[in-house]
C-alpha cells in the first residue's frame, strides 16, 4: 500500500517568465521623461528575455560555479588566467550586445542615451550582479581613455566601443571586443590611496603616454581577466594613473601575478583578485601626480552604477516578495490583502518610486553637463545617492525575506543570493563614510552649491508643508556642515531631492506619501488604502 502523507497546496509558484520592464511603471515613466522613449521597444524585449526562467537560471549557475584561478598551463608556463562557467559568458554576451558598457560614448549616441543605458543596466542587475563589474568599469574608463590615451594606442578605443564580447587572451588586434578593470587599493591603505606604495619608474621619458615600470601590489584588483586595468602608483611627481594592458604590444604577457582570488560573501560569479606587479609595464595617463583626479572622473560613473545595482537588487527582492504575497493565503485571505503586510509592501514600493525618480534625474546631469547647474548637481548628488540607496539594500532585501518566511531564507529562493550581494555596493568605489565625506568636501569647496540647490528645488516649494520644512532644516545644517553629521546630510539630501522629483512627476498621493514617510516629525507614517493601491498597481505594471 502507498501512503500519501499530504498534498502540497498554498505554496506560491516561483516568479519567472515575467517582463522586468513592462512590470515597472515608475521605470517606464522615468525612461520617457529623460528622453529615452526611443529605447522602449528594446527595453521591453530585454525585460522579457531577462525575466525568463532561462536567464534567471543563468544567474543562479554563474554564482553557484564561481571562477577558478589557473596559474599555469599544461606545459608549466605561467599564465595567470581565470576560468568562468559558461553561464558567465552568456550573460556577458548579452550585456555587451546591448552596449551597457558603452552606449553613451558612441559617436552617434542619441539624446537620452544615459537614461537608456541606465535602464538596461537596471534590468540586468535584477538577474545577475557580478557580470556588471567589468561592464561598469569599462563604462567609466572609456571617456577617460578617450581624453588621455596616446594616439599610438587608438586601437584600444575601437575595441572598447564594440558590441562584441571576446573573452580570449589575445593581442588587441586579434580581439573583437575589449574590457577594462581597475586596481586602486592596497593592503595598508584601502580607501586612503595616498598611502599606496606601488612604485612607477619611467622606462624612457616622463609624461602622458610614456611607459613606466611598475613594482608593487594591489589588494583588490577588479576583474583580473580584463584586457587592461587602470591602476594608481607612486611616481616621482606623486600618485599617478597608469594604463596597464594584460598583453603587451610585443604580444607577451605583462608581469601581473595573480596571487589568489578573493573568497567573498557575495558577488560570487565575479573574479576579484590580489595581484603583484613584478616589473610590469604601464603607460602614464595625464601627468604625474594627477592620479586621484583622473580616477575620480571614472569614479562618478562607477559610483552611480553602484546605486543602480543596489536599486536593481531591491526591485527584484520586492517583486519576488509581492508575487509571493499575492498567492499565499493566510488567515483566510491572500497575504497581499492583510492590512499589515499591505502596509509593508506599499512602503517598499514607495521607496522604489523615490529611488527610480532620483536615479534618472541624475542621468540628466550626465546627459547635459554643460547646462547650468547640471555638473554641480551630479557631483554633489552622485555620492549622496550612492550612500543612501546602497545603505538601504541589506534591510530592504531582509524585509522581502520576511514576506516569504522560512522559504525566503532557503537557498532555493533567489533572496539569499540577493542578500549576500547587497553589501558590496556600499563598500565598492568608496564605503559609506567616504561618500558622505566627499559630499561635504564638494559642498565646502564650491561656493555655487547652495545657489544650484535652491534653483533645483524652487519649483516644488509650497506643494507640501512637510517638504518645505525639511528643506529649511537641511539648509540650516548645510550652513556649517559638521563632519559628525555627514550621514544625516546625505540622507536628507537624498530624501529632499527624491521628494522634489515625486512632487513634479509622480501621482500626487505618492508624492505626499513620500513626504509623510521621510519628513514626518511625529514619527507616524501610515500609507492610506488609496495610495497603497496606486503604489502596488504601478509596481505590477498596471497604469492607473
Amino acid at each position: 500500500m502507498t501512503w500519501q502523507t499530504h498534498t502540497v497546496f498554498n505554496q506560491p509558484h516561483p516568479l519567472s517568465n515575467s517582463n522586468l520592464y513592462l512590470s515597472d511603471i515608475p521605470l517606464q515613466e522615468a525612461v520617457e521623461r529623460e528622453l529615452a522613449g526611443w529605447d522602449s521597444a528594446l527595453l521591453s524585449a530585454v525585460g522579457l528575455q531577462l525575466g525568463s526562467a532561462e536567464s534567471l537560471e543563468l544567474g543562479r549557475m554563474a554564482n553557484a560555479n564561481p571562477p577558478e584561478l589557473l596559474r599555469y598551463d599544461a606545459a608549466g608556463r605561467r599564465i595567470d588566467d581565470v576560468r568562468f562557467h559558461p553561464a558567465w559568458h552568456m550573460l556577458m554576451q548579452g550585456l555587451t550586445e546591448n552596449r551597457v558598457h558603452n552606449l553613451p560614448w558612441q559617436a552617434d549616441a542619441p539624446a537620452g542615451a544615459f537614461a537608456a543605458r541606465a535602464a538596461r543596466f537596471l534590468l540586468h542587475s535584477q538577474v545577475e550582479a557580478g557580470t556588471l563589474c567589468p561592464i561598469t568599469m569599462t563604462f567609466g574608463a572609456i571617456p577617460l581613455l578617450q581624453k588621455t590615451l596616446p594616439t599610438t594606442m587608438s586601437g584600444w578605443l575601437t575595441g572598447l566601443l564594440s558590441d562584441r564580447y571576446d573573452p580570449h587572451t589575445l593581442p588587441i588586434e586579434q580581439k573583437k571586443g575589449l574590457l577594462i578593470g581597475m586596481g586602486m587599493t592596497e593592503k595598508q591603505g584601502g580607501s586612503d590611496v595616498l598611502t599606496n606604495t606601488t612604485q612607477a619608474t619611467p622606462l624612457e621619458g616622463r609624461g602622458n603616454g610614456q611607459p613606466y615600470r611598475l613594482v608593487g601590489h594591489k589588494w583588490f584588483f577588479s576583474v583580473p581577466q580584463s584586457d587592461a586595468h587602470l591602476i594608481l602608483a607612486q611616481a616621482s611627481g606623486g600618485l599617478s594613473c597608469f594604463f596597464v594592458p594584460r598583453i603587451l604590444p610585443d604580444s607577451t604577457r605583462n608581469t601581473i601575478r595573480i596571487e589568489r582570488l578573493k573568497d567573498k560573501l557575495g558577488n560570487r560569479s565575479n573574479a576579484s583578485a590580489e595581484v603583484e606587479f613584478q616589473d610590469a609595464t604601464g603607460w602614464l595617463l595625464g601627468d604625474e601626480g594627477e592620479g586621484v583626479r583622473l580616477i575620480l572622473q571614472m569614479g562618478s560613473s562607477t559610483r552611480f552604477d553602484c546605486a543602480l545595482g543596489s536599486h536593481g537588487l531591491m526591485r527584484r527582492a520586492f517583486t519576488v516578495a509581492f508575487y509571493h504575497a499575492l498567492q499565499r493565503q493566510a488567515f483566510g485571505k491572500p497575504l497581499a490583502d492583510q492590512p499589515l503586510m499591505r502596509q509593508v509592501l506599499a512602503k517598499m514600493a514607495l521607496r522604489l518610486e523615490g529611488q527610480t525618480s532620483l536615479l534618472f534625474r541624475l542621468c540628466r546631469s550626465s546627459e547635459m553637463p554643460h547646462v547650468q547647474g547640471e555638473k554641480l548637481f551630479g557631483r554633489l548628488m552622485t555620492p549622496a545617492v550612492k550612500y543612501s540607496i546602497c545603505k538601504q539594500g541589506v534591510p530592504f532585501v531582509a524585509e522581502a525575506m520576511e514576506a516569504l518566511g522560512g522559504i525566503g531564507y532557503c537557498e532555493e529562493s533567489e533572496l539569499p543570493r540577493l542578500y549576500r550581494e547587497a553589501p558590496v555596493n556600499s563598500i565598492w568605489e568608496g564605503s559609506g563614510n567616504i561618500m558622505c565625506l566627499d559630499v561635504l568636501r564638494v559642498w565646502r569647496k564650491n561656493p555655487h552649491m547652495e545657489e544650484m540647490l535652491n534653483l533645483e528645488l524652487a519649483d516644488v516649494k509650497g506643494q507640501s508643508a512637510l517638504f518645505d520644512k525639511a528643506w529649511r532644516n537641511l539648509s540650516k545644517r548645510l550652513q556649517k556642515p559638521n563632519e559628525a553629521e555627514a550621514r544625516i546630510v546625505c540622507d536628507e539630501l537624498f530624501n529632499v531631492n527624491a521628494a522634489a522629483q515625486l512632487l513634479r512627476f509622480a501621482p500626487a498621493d505618492i508624492a505626499q506619501a513620500w513626504c509623510q514617510e521621510y519628513f514626518s516629525y511625529d514619527g507616524v507614517s501610515i500609507i492610506n488604502n488609496k495610495t497603497q493601491e496606486i503604489l502596488l498597481q504601478r509596481a505590477m505594471g498596471l497604469a492607473s
